[in-house]
């Protein structure tokens, strides 16, 4: 396993400085997109069969489609798997710290009562004054997504919120960092959603706007 993660790491490496010479964009804001769960661990399983591990793969992959088409490939953006195979948590965040972002993202879907619905984003509160900057930043890039999200697709906002997860904890130390839960797939208004392209599409660009109005607005 730790030697397919190196390969992957170099082999992934290798493509995007590729992609960065060739373009001459040295300078782009890199966005490090953690898609959660995949391979034999499906995440939530909501509506119709629908799994988290298949729609926040589509959702990472959209967001980089968009990048090039809309924001004229302005973000260097990763995603720590791009098939349906498994990582470990701990894989998927040496990864994410090797590539040294300048936001992280991980994105994940809801499963609750049926009635629960709309998007809700986390992040890490340290003590320490040596990541105030990280604290600030995360809340204003989650806020800016939440707002985006529910004025261009009438999502509901559950508001920013604060947890102790794994790969908030260890990547908050390395840069601006957040968890989106992007709706709830048990939901039938939500998993329907998420089941259709243009739903994909909707939140892919909902987000990608939110990131770009904070890297703007810096």
């Amino acid at each position: 396993m730790l030697m397919r993660l190196k390969n992957v790491i170099f082999l992934v490496l290798l493509l995007k400085m590729c992609v960065i010479f060739g373009q001459g964009k040295e300078h782009q804001k890199r966005i490090i997109v953690d898609v959660g769960h995949g391979g034999k661990d499906p995440g939530a399983i909501g509506i119709n069969g629908i799994q988290e591990k298949d729609v926040v793969l589509a959702i990472g992959k959209e967001m980089i489609r968009l990048n090039k088409l809309i924001f004229g490939d302005e973000y260097d953006i990763y995603l720590t798997r791009y098939d349906d195979s498994f990582f470990s948590l701990s894989e998927r965040i040496n990864l994410a710290k090797s590539l040294r972002g300048d936001i992280f993202i991980s994105l994940h879907c809801n499963s609750f009562y049926s009635d629960a619905r709309g998007m809700e984003i986390f992040t890490f509160i340290s003590e320490s004054k040596k990541f105030e900057y990280n604290t600030r930043t995360s809340i204003a890039l989650g806020n800016e997504i939440l707002r985006g999200s529910t004025f261009k697709i009438n999502i509901e906002n559950r508001g920013m919120k604060f947890a102790d997860f794994q790969v908030l904890r260890e990547m908050f130390k390395f840069c601006p960092a957040i968890l989106i839960e992007v709706g709830f797939l048990n939901n039938p208004v939500e998993a329907v959603h998420f089941s259709r392209p243009s739903g994909i599409t909707a939140i892919a660009l909902a987000i990608l706007s939110g990131i770009n109005n904070h890297l703007k607005s810096e």
